[in-house]
């Protein structure tokens, strides 16, 4: 064989190589973690009274009513109606240039801390407005 032949051929054994790798279809490690998902892709709504007798701690989930009262720094009251429970918001989560006091009804998702002694609270880390 004259030396381009083996240099030709040693491209063209590079290149299928090449083809193969770029069409693997097969699980990834990161793949294979999504395909075991099988839950809810938005935090379930719940009334407080439901959260406060069933929640778990550090669940994930929406509440929607009002923010009845301000008890100071990123501590308020909300209430649905069927219950209250103490929440804390971080300023930055509050929507920007909207006031809201205790006659707008709010959506607020965040996490439900369960205390074994003392109140329950729940750690808030979205609100949004609900413009009837």
């Amino acid at each position: 064989m004259k030396p381009i032949h083996i240099i030709l051929l040693g491209i063209l054994a590079a290149s299928s190589s090449a083809v193969f790798a770029q069409t693997y279809t097969g699980p990834t490690e990161s793949a294979k973690s999504a395909q075991h998902y099988t839950g809810p892709s938005s935090p379930p709504v719940m009334t407080v009274k439901q959260l406060l007798a069933d929640g778990r701690d550090d669940q994930y989930v929406t509440l929607v009513g009002k923010i009845i009262r301000h008890t100071g720094g990123e501590h308020y009251v909300f209430s649905d109606g069927s219950g209250e429970i103490n929440v804390e918001i971080d300023a930055k989560y509050f929507p920007k240039q909207v006031s809201i006091d205790d006659k707008v009804q709010v959506q607020l998702q965040g996490e439900f801390d369960r205390k074994h002694f003392g109140k329950s609270e729940f750690d808030v880390q979205q609100v949004i407005t609900i413009v009837k």
